[in-house]
């Protein structure tokens, strides 16, 4: 049984803007206030873990421990089948330190040519670690499946967003409305089974 979350105040434990944007519009409907890392001025932990998990609990476990509240993590990325899985959890990274996604998209690029594969395949996966100051942590995790396309299509969403087309649809998640990804996304499944489980009285 999943612990029950009672509090008014959240910290999404992120300074990414695009991810604190879009966990605070998929709490929006629970009376939540949500707090980023970055207003905290948060120090941002260094990811060593393996595993989408082990970073999300990590990342959620410092914020959780530095405010002495609640903290919610996010994990993602892009994971190509061709690339064995990569960037998977190292996502962000391949934008480096400007977070330039243009260039990690291109990354992508490059490193389907060098395999020389028509496979586009690709996933998004989401991890999301809830945990208290307590230590007590629950995890949940989504994915969605689709294809990759070049040139990038457009400017809504954020990092791999433009070059990702989900299964089943024509409009890459950077051109698609917001709201209609929030239904479908890696973060919304992930956030399905987090509100089910921890927030639904």
């Amino acid at each position: 049984m999943a612990r029950h979350f009672a509090e008014k105040t959240l910290v999404v434990a992120s300074h990414n803007a695009g991810k604190v944007r879009e966990i605070k519009e998929l709490l929006g409907d629970f009376g939540i206030e949500t707090i980023s890392a970055g207003d905290l001025n948060l120090p941002e932990p260094e990811e060593t873990g393996e595993t989408f998990k082990a970073n999300a609990v990590l990342k959620a476990q410092a914020a959780a421990t530095a405010s002495g509240k609640p903290a919610l993590a996010d994990d993602s990325g892009l994971c190509v089948a061709a690339l064995n899985g990569a960037p998977g959890i190292y996502s962000a990274r391949w934008a480096g330190p400007q977070k330039d996604f243009d260039f990690a998209m291109e990354k992508v690029r490059l490193g389907l040519l060098e395999e020389g594969t028509l496979d586009t395949h690709a996933w998004f996966v989401c991890g999301l670690a809830l945990a208290w100051p307590d230590g007590h942590v629950e995890y949940f995790e989504g994915r969605v499946d689709g294809e990759l396309t070049w040139p990038p299509r457009g400017l809504k969403g954020f990092g791999y967003d433009p070059m990702f087309v989900p299964e089943g649809h024509e409009e890459t998640f950077g051109e698609m409305d917001q709201g209609k990804k929030h239904a479908m996304s890696h973060r919304a499944h992930a956030f399905r089974q987090l509100v089910d489980a921890c927030f639904k009285s």
